[in-house]
C-alpha cells in the first residue's frame, strides 16, 4: 500500500535527504521517498499495519524536521485546472517570511554599518545584534541538528564559519556571510518555487468535460462533479469522460485504446463502456459507474505528480556524495587550520582561511540543481505530450539501444481506409460509387471509409429501400438495382460466387442484381509519422527496431518493409511478446512501445515501457514508464532527444558546480579569496545551476 503527503516548510535538499533516510529506516516501511522539488513524501508499506506505519512516519517527521508539516492528499489539488489556486494556500515558510527575512537582513546590514562608524564597546554590541538578527534561525537549526546527532549540513557549515569570523574580530565578514547566505537561500527557494509553478502549469492536461443530464436538461460540467449513478450524454465524436453503462442509444466505439482491437465495438443499452474510448456514431445516454478519480485522465495527473519518487542513478549518487562530502570537507578545513600553523605559527590567518574553505564547500548547488534538472526535463517533456513517470526512466531513455513496437494503434492508426478496389465488371470508379451509395445510410466505420474513398456527394433520391444483416453486410436499392455489399457469407446467402481473396484487411464484396461486381480491401493505415519516426530513431543511434504483433505474418511483414524495421515477429500471443522481449534485454537498454491491455506484461518487463496514452488503455498507462499522450510515434525520438539534453544539463551542472567550488576552495586556502567571495561563489553557483536546470523545460 502506498500513501503520499504534501510536505510544507522543508527548507533544504539536505533536510529532505536526511528525512528520507530516517523514514526508510522505520520498521514496516518498504520504501520512502522525500522529494524536495515536488514537496512530497511517499511511503510504501504492507497493508496489515499501515495505520501504525503512518503514525510512525508522522512522529519521525516531527522528530527529524520539527518545522515541517505533513499535509494529507498531496494530489487532490492537481486533479483539475480550477483547483490550481489551492496550491498557493499552503504558504511555504519562505513565502511567509519573504518580507520579514529581507527586513531582517536589511536591519542587520544597517546595524553593521552603524557599528563600523561607532567607537569600540558600542560597536561590538551592534555587531552582535546584527549577527543574531541576520542568522539566529541558522544557528538554532545547527544546534537542533547537533542535538539529534545530524551534524554535517549547510546550517552547521555557515554557523561554524560565521561564528569563527566573529570570534576572530572579523565582524563584517561574519555578519556578511549570514546576510548573503540568507538572501541567496531566499532567491534559491524563489527559483525552485517558480520552476515548480511553471511545471505544475504544464500538468493541466486535457480538461475533459461531461454532459450531465438533469431533468432532461444537458449541462456541461467538469467530470469530477458527476456522481456515480448520474446520467451523462455522449455525442458522436466525443471522448467517453467516465466509466458507465449505456442506458439508451446505439453506437460504435473506437476501443482500440483498451483492447488493441482495431475493429470498432458496437454498443447498445445494457453494455458497459470505459472512459477513454471515443463515441463514433450514435448519441448515447450513460449511467456513471465510477467517479472521475478513477478515470484515465485523473490517473495520468497522478502519474506526473509522483514522477519525482523514482530517482535517477545520478540523483542517488549526488545524495550519497553530499553525505560523504560535507564531513570530508570539515575534516579538510581542520587540517587547513592546524597543519600549516604548526610550521609558521600564524594560527589566526590559517583559521580564517579554513573558515573561508568551509563557506565555499556547501553542497547546495548540486543537491538542488540535479533533481531540479530532472524535474524540469520531465515538465518540459509533458508540455510536448510526453509523460515520463520518473527521473530513472528519463535516464534510461537517454541510453536506449533497442525499441520494440506493438503494431495496432502504435505503428498503425487502428482506423480503416480503402486500400484496394478490384472490379470484376466495369471500372474501379463505378465499383467504388456503387459500394459507397449502398453503404451511405450506415454509420459503421467501414461504411464511412468507403464513402470517404469515393468522396462524391450522396444523392439520396437514387437510394431506395435498405436492409442490413448484422455481421454480414447489407442490401440497398440504388438506381433501381439491388446492390449487396458485405462479406463472403452474404454473397453465399444470395447464391453469388465471391472471389477468393488472400489480402490482408477486411474484404467487402459487391454484387448487383445477383451478379458479382468485385471487391474492396479495407485495411488499417500506417500512421503518417511512423516512417519518419523510424528514420529519426536510427539517426539517434537506436540500433534495433523490432515489431511484435499478433497479426498475420503477411500483414506484419508488409508494414515492417514499409517502415524499414530491423526485425519482425508475427502471430504472437501476449505471452510470446514477453519471451521475444527478454531475448533483447541485457544488450543495452530496451524500450517497448504498446497501447492495449494485452501489452501490460511486456510494458512492465522492458527497461522502459512506453504507452500510447491518447488511446492507451488504463492498464497500459498504469504499467508504462512513459506515456505518449497523442499516440504519435514521432514523439518517441523527441522524448529521447529531450532525455539526452536533460542528462547533458545534469552533467554540466555537476562539472560546473564542483569545478567552481574546487577552484574557490583552492583560492581560499591560498589566502586569495575571502569569505565574501566564498559566499558569492556558493550562492552564485547555486543560482546559475538552477537557471541552467530550467533550460531542460525548453
Amino acid at each position: 500500500m502506498k500513501k503520499t503527503w504534501r510536505i510544507e516548510n522543508l527548507d533544504c535538499p539536505n533536510c529532505a535527504a536526511k528525512l528520507e533516510r530516517a523514514l526508510s529506516a522505520l520498521p514496516g516501511v518498504e520504501a520512502a521517498s522525500v522529494n524536495f522539488v515536488n514537496k512530497t513524501v511517499s511511503i510504501t508499506a504492507g497493508e496489515k499495519d499501515f495505520a501504525a506505519v503512518e503514525q510512525a512516519v508522522k512522529a519521525e517527521t516531527a522528530r527529524v524536521e520539527p518545522e515541517a508539516q505533513l499535509v494529507e492528499d498531496a494530489h487532490e489539488h492537481h486533479h483539475h485546472d480550477h483547483d490550481h489556486d489551492h496550491d498557493h494556500d499552503h504558504h511555504d515558510h519562505h513565502h511567509e517570511e519573504k518580507p520579514v527575512l529581507l527586513y531582517r537582513v536589511g536591519a542587520a546590514v544597517a546595524l553593521l554599518v552603524a557599528g563600523l562608524l561607532l567607537p569600540a564597546p558600542l560597536s561590538v554590541v551592534l555587531f552582535v545584534a546584527a549577527y543574531l538578527l541576520a542568522g539566529y534561525d541558522i544557528l538554532l537549526s545547527a544546534l537542533r541538528n547537533i542535538r539529534r546527532g545530524e551534524i554535517f549540513d549547510e546550517n552547521f557549515l555557515m554557523s561554524v564559519a560565521s561564528l569563527g569570523a566573529m570570534l576572530m574580530g572579523e565582524y563584517a565578514e561574519g555578519i556578511a556571510v549570514l546576510a548573503l547566505y540568507q538572501v541567496g537561500e531566499w532567491f534559491q527557494h524563489r527559483a525552485v518555487d517558480r520552476s515548480r509553478a511553471s511545471i505544475s502549469a504544464l500538468m493541466d492536461i486535457r480538461p475533459d468535460y461531461a454532459n450531465r443530464l438533469v431533468d432532461g436538461q444537458v449541462e456541461k460540467v467538469s467530470p469530477e462533479e458527476v456522481q456515480v449513478d448520474e446520467l451523462i450524454l455522449i455525442r458522436p465524436g466525443e471522448k467517453v469522460p467516465l466509466d458507465g453503462v449505456v442506458v439508451e442509444g446505439v453506437s460504435s466505439l473506437n476501443t482500440v485504446a483498451l483492447t488493441g482491437e482495431s475493429l470498432p465495438r458496437d454498443v447498445q443499452a445494457g453494455d458497459s463502456i470505459l472512459s477513454g474510448s471515443v463515441n463514433l456514431s450514435g448519441m448515447l445516454t450513460v449511467r456513471v459507474t465510477s467517479a472521475y478519480g478513477e478515470s484515465t485522465v485523473a490517473k495520468i495527473l497522478r502519474l506526473v505528480e509522483s514522477s519525482g519518487e523514482s530517482k535517477a542513478q545520478t540523483e542517488k549518487f549526488i545524495t550519497r556524495f553530499a553525505r560523504l562530502y560535507t564531513p570530508l570537507v570539515c575534516l579538510a578545513a581542520v587540517l587547513v587550520a592546524v597543519v600549516p600553523s604548526l610550521f609558521d605559527g600564524q594560527w589566526l590567518e590559517w583559521i580564517r582561511r579554513a573558515l573561508t574553505f568551509l563557506v565555499i564547500s556547501c553542497p547546495c548547488a548540486l543537491v538542488i540543481s540535479v533533481p531540479l534538472t530532472f524535474f524540469s526535463g520531465i515538465g518540459g517533456a509533458s508540455r510536448k505530450g510526453v509523460l515520463i513517470k520518473g527521473a530513472n526512466y528519463l535516464e534510461a531513455l537517454s541510453k536506449l539501444d533497442a525499441v520494440v513496437f506493438d503494431k495496432t494503434g502504435t505503428l498503425t492508426r487502428g482506423e480503416f481506409a480503402v486500400a484496394k478496389v478490384v472490379p470484376q465488371v466495369g471500372t474501379r470508379e463505378q465499383l467504388l460509387e456503387m459500394a459507397a451509395l449502398a453503404e451511405s445510410s450506415s454509420t459503421h466505420p467501414i461504411a464511412r471509409s468507403i464513402m470517404m474513398a469515393w468522396g462524391g456527394e450522396i444523392d439520396h433520391s437514387r437510394i431506395g429501400q435498405v436492409e442490413e444483416t448484422a455481421g454480414h453486410g447489407l442490401m440497398a436499392e440504388v438506381d433501381g438495382r439491388r446492390i449487396h455489399a458485405g462479406n463472403a457469407k452474404l454473397m453465399a446467402s444470395i447464391g453469388v460466387a465471391a472471389a477468393a481473396v488472400q489480402e490482408s484487411g477486411t474484404i467487402v464484396h459487391v454484387a448487383a442484381d445477383g451478379v458479382y461486381q468485385g471487391y474492396l480491401v479495407i485495411a488499417d493505415e500506417i500512421k503518417p509519422t511512423a516512417a519518419q519516426a523510424m528514420a529519426d530513431l536510427k539517426a539517434a543511434n537506436v540500433r534495433r527496431l523490432v515489431m511484435l504483433t499478433g497479426d498475420r505474418r503477411a500483414v506484419a511483414q508488409d508494414i515492417a518493409d514499409q517502415l524499414r524495421l530491423t526485425e519482425v515477429h508475427a502471430e504472437l500471443l501476449p505471452g510470446d511478446k514477453v519471451t521475444h522481449l527478454e531475448r533483447l534485454l541485457g544488450e543495452g537498454k530496451v524500450a517497448f512501445v504498446g497501447d492495449g491491455i494485452n501489452d501490460a506484461p511486456v510494458l512492465r518487463r522492458a527497461d522502459v515501457g512506453i504507452a500510447m496514452g491518447g488511446v492507451g488503455s488504463d492498464a497500459a498507462i498504469e504499467a508504462a514508464d512513459v506515456v505518449l499522450m497523442d499516440d504519435d510515434p514521432a514523439k518517441l525520438p523527441l522524448a529521447i532527444r529531450m532525455a539526452r539534453k536533460t542528462m547533458g544539463i545534469v552533467k554540466q551542472n555537476i562539472v560546473f558546480a564542483l569545478g567552481i567550488k574546487l577552484l574557490v576552495m583552492l583560492l581560499g586556502v591560498l589566502g586569495i579569496a575571502n569569505m565574501w567571495i566564498a559566499v558569492f561563489a556558493d550562492v552564485g553557483v547555486a543560482m546559475l545551476a538552477i537557471l541552467n536546470a530550467m533550460r531542460a523545460m525548453k
